[in-house]
């Protein structure tokens, strides 16, 4: 089965090889390198290396036997809809929820319920991510575009790179803030130690955040972050750099807090242009009810 791909931002960077093993599941890195020396491998329509580095926008199709892809079944699990028409939907994703199929979750994830959901999803990042132009992590709530078609999925794919698409986030930050507003502009790239993590680092890629403190409380602040870039986990790593590490975040140096699960981290609002109808589009989304009630039992001093 051939296989088509198109780099998002998250994985800036990364050696085509390791990039299709974290798509391509259920294959060994070692198993793709030998795909690709056997030339069943195209980047931007020229042959692919295995140690070609990829970038936001690349484009990979490689020839992969379709008995060695895993099977992803639709699943009957609800889904917020926040709004959907013939292109895309528009989904609030709960805390804990799996984006997509990936090692130890190949069932429960957004995907498995977009499959019973809807037939028409675009193929562009494969079989295991139907629909998926963008991703928000496993423990942060919040909006995200679903595509339908190819078509749509190149727009907004575009909108993504371009940084034209509207994304404002709500969290909790550790901490007093000395100034009720910034920006942080740092470079972001995958951390030197931890090649899981991300990291500020010099001659990473352009990371930049816009912040605004919405109420401040005795140990954290409630604040809003408006993205201008879209790395991966780019609110995180930023607030972490500016001493106010999200809370609930251990990965990143935030406290946790007790009966909650990771970041206090919430995709509130977004906005983009409508693939067809060139619309403006622009949704909001509540709080979840786990960061209410800690925003009403903080500590105001």
């Amino acid at each position: 089965m051939t296989e088509r791909f198109v780099v998002s931002e998250e994985y800036e960077g990364l050696r085509a090889d390791k990039y299709l093993s974290l798509l391509i599941e259920g294959k060994s890195r070692s198993y793709l390198q030998k795909l690709i020396k056997e030339g069943r491998a195209l980047l931007n329509a020229a042959a692919l290396k295995p140690s070609s580095l990829v970038e936001s926008g690349d484009e990979l199709v490689i020839d992969v036997p379709e008995s060695e892809l895993p099977a992803i079944e639709p699943e009957d699990i609800p889904l917020d809809i926040v709004y959907e028409d013939a292109d895309l939907l528009v989904v609030n994703k709960p805390k804990g929820m799996v984006v997509h199929p990936a090692p130890g979750h190949y069932s429960g994830t957004l995907v498995n319920a977009l499959m019973y959901h809807c037939h028409d999803l675009s193929g562009i990042n494969g079989v295991l991510r139907p629909g998926i132009v963008h991703r928000i992590d496993r423990d942060t709530t919040g909006l995200l575009i679903v595509c339908k078609n190819d078509k749509s999925h190149a727009s907004i794919a575009e909108q993504l790179r371009e940084h034209s698409c509207r994304r404002i986030y709500h969290a909790l930050a550790k901490g007093v803030f000395k100034e009720a507003s910034g920006v942080i502009d740092a470079p972001i790239g995958r951390d030197k130690n931890d090649r899981k993590l991300m990291s500020v680092v010099t001659g990473g890629k352009e990371a930049v955040t816009h912040y605004k403190v919405i109420e401040q409380f005795k140990n954290f602040a409630y604040i809003s972050c408006e993205l201008e870039t879209g790395r991966t986990h780019q609110i995180r790593v930023h607030m972490k750099h500016i001493g106010h590490p999200l809370m609930g975040d251990e990965i990143y140096g935030g406290p946790k807090i007790k009966g909650v699960q990771g970041q206090c981290l919430h995709a509130k609002t977004i906005g983009f242009i409508h693939p067809s109808t060139q619309e403006e589009m622009f949704f909001d989304s509540e709080l979840p009810s786990y960061l209410k009630d800690l925003i009403a039992s903080a500590d105001r001093g």
